[in-house]
């Protein structure tokens, strides 16, 4: 299998930590690509139509893309590990997709300031984001901590994701400020080894 991807993208920090998880890391080529919402890397685009990563090149079927269908597949593949069965199952996927929403407001900021020209950035746009951000880590604070604080799963995997990231880009926002058992449990949880070895490179 092949997997294009690029270091920095916290979709793809799932899939790497996912991989690590379930020991199936050497089954994958990585391909580093650069693609961007206003300029697609060609070889990226041949793969997925919306030229994004992660993408996963599959040797029995079209290619695989989206990070939850990349996670749900290879977790499928080692036997159901970070994804439960039963009950459990729904939480853990509700968890992901409050992950993902905060990495979509976050990099949707990320994007309003580094790729917008400075004279038509709209700085209610960004806070609109950040409400969102804001809104989603005050509920995984009181309403999801005994998940947080139970046996590993994708979901545990892809909030601590999700606020690494934005960590990395937009810390000054401070998102622990009255989120005290979320932070508590991150501080915790990001000391992992496979959150260590994946932490993005600076830029």
């Amino acid at each position: 299998m092949k997997l294009y991807y690029a270091p920095t993208s916290p979709y793809v920090r799932k899939v790497m930590i996912l991989l690590e998880e379930t020991g199936q890391r050497d089954d994958v080529e990585l391909i580093n690509v650069a693609t961007t919402p206003v300029a697609a890397d060609p070889s990226l685009l041949a793969k997925n139509p919306l030229a994004k990563v992660p993408a996963l090149e599959r040797p029995d079927g079209p290619t695989l893309y989206d990070s939850r269908v990349i996670t749900a597949y290879l977790d499928a593949r080692a036997g159901d590990k970070l994804y439960p069965t039963g009950p459990r199952r729904w939480d853990t996927l509700t968890l992901e997709a409050t992950a993902d929403g905060i990495l979509d407001a976050a990099l949707l900021m990320t994007y309003e300031t580094r790729l917008r020209p400075e004279d038509k950035q709209m700085p209610e746009w960004v806070d609109g984001q950040w409400d969102k951000i804001a809104r989603s880590v005050a509920a995984l604070n009181t309403r999801w901590m005994s998940h947080l604080q139970g046996p590993l799963d994708m979901g545990q995997v892809a909030v601590a994701c999700a606020l690494a990231y934005v960590d990395f880009r937009h810390d000054a926002w401070g998102w622990r400020q009255g989120n005290d058992g979320l932070a508590a449990w991150f501080k915790e949880f990001e000391s992992r080894e496979w959150m260590q070895s994946t932490v993005p490179p600076a830029g």
